[in-house]
Formats: C-alpha cells, structure tokens, sequence
C-alpha cells in the first residue's frame, strides 16, 4: 500500500492504540487518512495525529459516520430550525451485554488497545449526539463509571459510564453506555419547550426509527436510507483530497471529543463535576 502510488487514502480500522502509529506511517507515506473513532488514546495523541497530518500535508478525517447518515443529519437540521423549541435535555443510550471474553479473546477489553472501554467505543456516539443535537459545547460534566469484580470482561476496562452533561444554554444531557446491560438499546432523544424528538434505533448501521412529537401529535419521520453513511463518508473524503473542500469531521474533532472523554473519567474518578 505505501509504494502503491494508485492508493491515494488509507481507512484506518485498527483498535485504537494503534491508530497514532499507523496514521502516523500512512502520512510519511504520502497517504490521507480517514480514522475510526476514537481518534486516538488520549489529547496527546490526537494533537501528534493533527501534526503529523499537517507536517505531510495530507487529509486527516474522522469516520464519524453520523455526520452523513440522512436521520441523523435531518435531525440536526430539526434542531437547527427549532422543531422541538428551546432545548431542555438530551437523554442517549448506547449500551448492550457483552458475551463471555477476556483479554486474551477480545481487544475491546484490553486498556492499552480500548481505552477506557464502552464510552470510546459505542458511547461516543452517544456523546456526539448530544453536542450536534444541541448544536453546544458542555460547560460542565459529571460523570460515574463502573468496574465490577471478578468479571473477566472488566479487568481492565469499565462496564458502564454515565455522564451528565451541562450547556450554555442551560440545557442537560445524560449519556449512558455500557457493555453489561441486557437487551440493548441504542437510542437518542431530545425534550424541549415545544416537542419531543425520539431516534431509536438512533446510529446503526441500519433500521433507524425517528418520531416528532408535538402538541400531541407524533408524526413518524423517514428521510432516507441509513445505508448511504458510508459512502457518503468516502465520497466525502474523496471530494476533500481532489477539490480541497472542507471536511466537516477533521481531526480538530476528534481531539474535542477525546478532551471530553478525559473530564469525563476525570471526574468519575474525582467525585466531582469538572468545569470545562
């Protein structure tokens, strides 16, 4: 791939502890990089990924697939245009029960590969759709997170992370992701003065739901097929490195997210809301 001239970009789908090296590699090899989320292990990480990005004059984009999946992009439209009035509280889940694994089995377990554990890998999206719904930056959180013993699942990560969040606007959001809870859920939804906007399943691959509610009335909205996310991402980056376009989820974002991350566990291991 490196001395393949045709191979203009490289998808970086590697656990997380291994996407600095690797984008690292991809951009002294001349490549664009369009990485997983998290973006990397800690603020530190990210900033040398922009570096490095920048040094070698190459694309760096996040795969936030969201951003170009047609429910979630009409649902931030929705917000944008006050379909439910003023914001008062944003609830996610994202969270499943996680079969029997150990480190051994499964990298999703293991600390040096995952990070923390379900907020990095299924919880962010939880957390992202709190700020593009809210259209804020939290000025606050406080979060929680659980460890249970003798499971070999956790031995070195978390099974649950629940944050709240708080906005300039006065708005509130609760995130929770976790990896021991039973059915799943993955579900996003937003209260305001004026109506309520519910997505669930809200950031699938496929099979999303989405329902306006107001003055009683809940209307049932269908704005595309969630299947195009993917390569609306690559068209996406494509079009960047030909006509130099901006991209809409660039590394710059997914350093904020991973400073959000770090309060987050700053603060369950604190006791204590963290003030941003």
């Amino acid at each position: 791939i490196a001395d393949d001239d045709r191979v203009e970009a490289v998808y970086n789908v590697l656990p997380t502890g291994l996407h600095l090296e690797w984008t690292e590699k991809s951009f002294a090899a001349g490549k664009h990089v369009l990485c997983e989320k998290p973006m990397a292990m800690s603020v530190a990480e990210c900033e040398q990924m922009i570096a490095a990005s920048e040094a070698a004059n190459r694309k760096l984009m996040l795969a936030y697939r969201c951003h170009f999946e047609p429910f979630n992009l009409r649902a931030m439209e929705l917000m944008r245009e006050g379909a439910v009035g003023k914001i008062k509280h944003i609830e996610t889940a994202q969270n499943y029960r996680m079969g029997p694994t150990s480190v051994s089995e499964n990298w999703r377990v293991v600390r040096a590969l995952a990070g923390g554990g379900p907020l990095e890998d299924y919880g962010i999206y939880g957390l992202q759709s709190a700020l593009y719904l809210s259209g804020e930056m939290p000025v606050a959180v406080k979060a929680v997170t659980e460890q249970p013993a003798n499971d070999p699942r956790f031995e070195q990560i978390f099974s649950t992370v629940t944050t709240d969040l708080r906005f300039p606007s006065g708005a509130t959001a609760r995130l929770f992701t976790s990896y021991d809870t039973a059915p799943g859920n993955n579900m996003a939804r937003v209260d305001g003065e004026a109506g309520t906007l519910l997505m669930q399943p809200a950031t699938g691959y496929g099979g999303h739901k989405m329902s306006l509610t107001r003055d009683g009335v809940t209307e049932d909205l269908n704005p595309g097929d969630p299947n195009v996310q993917f390569a609306l991402q690559c068209d996406h980056l494509a079009d960047a490195i030909r006509d130099g376009t901006e991209i809409i989820t660039p590394g710059e974002m997914g350093l904020r997210d991973m400073a959000l991350i770090e309060a987050i566990y700053r603060s369950a291991a604190e006791g204590r809301e963290i003030t941003l």
